[in-house]
């Protein structure tokens, strides 16, 4: 059985219909970690939670199946993501120069003592704060030189006290030895906390899943917009809330979009963020991608929203979770994979980073996860939750599903097999091709109601 959905089944807490089909096995990529098999337990769970608001809605449960190679495509969605060219055929979007050069310096590289440590660069404000303090350039080489004249212990200080991103290489043990590591093994994978009193809401009768729910989503670049892409997935009107200039990545944005709209609005401005209140008095799910205490300074903390619409579901997802003394700090997969142990097991001559985003897909979907079941909740006893997932909590999460062995480099998704799982859509980018919803139903059918939307493109405002 599998094991990351035993533990998913453990949270859910229900005495029936804990069951899903599973079919395949890792290796799927070129790592030991269990990444399909633990992204395929995480998604049947989704399925299982589907199922209970389907139960609850029409009086039916629905059988739930998925695939690990599926699953494992699921985790590295952005890589399906394909743009039409002028002869009709069809090409995979690419990273720009910028970013291809940013992800060749997100990499570990070595310490004066001997150690290892990963710089993150993937945003330009935060690129630039991390290189203030190496005083270097942006090329690989510059990049090496200056970690080499740090202790990495120093290294991770310095980058912290500037609120810019990156993480010494640990072991997983060390990692567990760690303040933050030792308070995040206490908190399950995903937290439901319930913080206010309200009456229930039961789901529609009619339409998919999350037919009449309505999810803002505040977040980018990559494990917010998964959750609330599942959503949309089930049938949920989801608003993402950005603001004009705010950094993004294209490729992501089209990819994790889909059966989404798009409106911006500036927190910084007082009638803006007004419009953001009268939004949320509306809505039934706040996701939000900001780390502990930014919102709340900003009259946006989950007790705030509670009180201003009772019943609300609060989500949040970050770098560190919700305790511990890294709780504050920004970070990013790769920093999720440095300091919890996995680069340092992966890499073989020297820590290296899996094939695969996977701490952003898999806080993604353990976030629609925690969403799904606080919606159940509510449904029948009435309430206000607050979930909560990070990136190191699922790094965690992989860590503890088991080893396999992979027969070569440069495993994953090719061919028909590639092809056999997108669709097509035309969307404000262009007509693409990308990776169609893996998760099977007995009865209904998940999908995206609209393609991925140009940001800003609607009015803040609820669809009737």
């Amino acid at each position: 059985m599998n094991a990351a959905f035993q533990e998913l089944m453990a949270i859910r807490n229900r005495p029936d219909g804990a069951e899903a089909e599973i079919t395949g096995a890792d290796p799927v990529f070129s790592t030991r970690f269990k990444v399909a098999e633990t992204g395929a337990g995480i998604l049947a769970a989704v399925g299982v939670a589907v199922s209970d608001i389907w139960a609850m809605k029409t009086g039916r449960r629905q059988r739930v199946a998925i695939d690990v190679r599926h699953a494992g495509a699921a985790l590295n969605s952005f890589s399906f993501l394909q743009a039409r060219r002028d002869d009709g055929s069809y090409q995979v979007m690419g990273n720009s120069p910028a970013a291809t050069a940013n992800y060749q310096i997100t990499q570990p590289f070595a310490t004066k003592d001997g150690r290892w440590f990963l710089p993150h660069f993937g945003i330009a404000h935060l690129k630039e704060r991390v290189l203030g303090v190496l005083q270097c350039e942006a090329t690989p080489e510059a990049v090496a030189r200056a970690v080499g004249q740090w202790d990495a212990q120093a290294l991770e200080d310095a980058i912290a006290e500037v609120q810019a991103c990156g993480g010494m290489i640990r072991t997983s043990d060390e990692w567990l030895a760690h303040p933050q590591g030792q308070a995040l093994a206490v908190q399950a994978v995903v937290e439901i906390e319930k913080i206010g009193d309200s009456d229930p809401e039961p789901f529609s009768s009619d339409g998919p899943a999350l037919d009449g729910v309505r999810v803002l989503d505040l977040t980018r670049i990559l494990a917010g917009p998964v959750a609330a892409r599942t959503c949309a997935e089930h049938g949920a009107d989801v608003l993402m809330v950005g603001a004009r200039g705010l950094p993004q990545i294209k490729n992501f944005v089209i990819d994790l979009s889909h059966g989404k709209r798009s409106c911006n609005l500036d927190l910084n401005e007082r009638e803006e963020a007004e419009q953001l209140r009268q939004l949320v008095r509306g809505a039934d799910v706040f996701s939000q991608g900001y780390r502990p205490g930014v919102l709340v300074r900003r009259g946006f903390g989950p007790d705030e929203l509670a009180a201003l619409r009772p019943g609300l579901i609060y989500t949040s997802i970050n770098c560190y979770g919700q305790h511990g003394p890294f709780k504050g700090r920004a970070g990013w997969e790769q920093v999720a994979q440095s300091i919890t142990g996995i680069c340092h097991e992966h890499g073989e001559d020297k820590p290296a980073l899996l094939p695969v985003p996977v701490c952003d897909y898999t806080t993604g979907y353990l976030g629609a996860y925690g969403t799904l079941l606080a919606l159940a909740r509510r449904a029948e006893e009435g309430g206000s939750y607050h979930v909560k997932v990070s990136l190191c909590q699922s790094a965690m999460f992989l860590q503890r599903q088991g080893r396999v062995d992979y027969p070569r480099a440069e495993m994953g998704h090719g061919g028909e097999e590639y092809a056999a799982l997108q669709m097509a859509s035309d969307t404000s980018y262009g007509p693409i091709r990308h990776l169609a919803p893996v998760l099977k139903f007995s009865e209904s059918k998940p999908g995206w109601s609209r393609p991925s939307p140009a940001l800003g493109s609607a009015r803040p405002e609820w669809l009737n």
